[in-house]
């Protein structure tokens, strides 16, 4: 090989295609997306379509019904203490991602029901400006908790102590979003009364605003939180599973009764 142009021809440089490696975060980053796309984007679209289809013909807010749901008797029929949580699709196409939720209770013998709830206008804590178990502007409630008899009398005083001294109680107070609002409120009482072991669903849009301190322990006792002002967060515990939080809206999996929780929809599994 003693010929230049020979020992030149011999020597010139291949070019081989597709022998690098490609960069592995892509793939991994794309499955993170639809991920993302099913678990939040999909159930809100689905919500949102059933409520342009279902939903809104609840009506003006003005002359939507109010009335009984007939969840509960007279409260003159039922001497036993009684503690109810309520939850109802809020009001127009916030319905769409959140519900409403209020606490109704009543002591042993008493003539009537106390029912609270946590609102936009006037005081933000509002004493019996509904029927107990009424409709939230057209939305029939499902029950959240439940707890009558004695076990009943003996939490409700320490549902009252903590709802006299609820920090965001003056005008201006309440905020849509990301809180402090109506499930803020009702988290607040939840997380004082732990003898409760109550979860609010995960379509509570506020009930993750940190209205005392941005770490701490779930309302159960059974584990841990972490929110940033309500706009991301995560909570693991054995009563109220893992919740994964963004910008209001819940994903997670509770695995003592197991269920899928999403934004939008709520749970789909065994109830909670």
């Amino acid at each position: 090989m003693d010929d230049p142009l020979e020992l030149a021809q011999y020597c010139k440089p291949t070019i081989l295609i597709g022998t690098f490696p490609q960069p592995s975060h892509t793939p991994a980053l794309r499955r993170l997306f639809i991920i993302f796309l099913l678990l939040f984007l999909a159930p809100i679209s689905w919500s949102a379509t059933r409520y342009f289809l279902v939903e809104a013909d609840r009506g003006n807010w003005q002359t939507a019904d109010r009335s009984s749901a007939g969840l509960l008797p007279s409260a003159s029929q039922n001497r036993e203490a009684l503690i109810r949580v309520y939850a109802a699709r809020t009001v127009r196409w916030r319905g769409i991602f959140a519900v409403h939720t209020w606490i109704v209770v009543k002591e042993h013998g008493a003539a009537h029901y106390s029912r609270y709830d946590y609102t936009a206008w006037g005081e933000p804590i509002r004493s019996n400006g509904f029927a107990p178990d009424g409709r939230w502007f057209g939305a029939v409630p499902e029950t959240i908790v439940a707890v009558d008899g004695q076990d009943a009398a003996r939490l409700i005083p320490k549902i009252r102590n903590i709802i006299e001294s609820y920090k965001f109680r003056a005008y201006g107070d309440y905020s849509a979003w990301p809180g402090p609002n109506s499930n803020t409120f009702v988290r607040a009482v939840l997380d004082g009364v732990p003898e409760l072991n109550a979860v609010l669903p995960p379509t509570a849009v506020g009930k993750d605003y940190p209205y005392d301190g941005w770490l701490g322990t779930t309302a159960s006792r059974t584990g841990v939180f972490v929110s940033i002002a309500g706009y991301l967060g995560i909570t693991v515990g054995w009563i109220e599973g893992i919740e994964v939080n963004l910008l209001g809206a819940v994903v997670g999996i509770d695995i003592r009764r197991p269920a899928l929780k999403l934004p939008a929809i709520g749970r789909l599994g065994m109830a909670s």
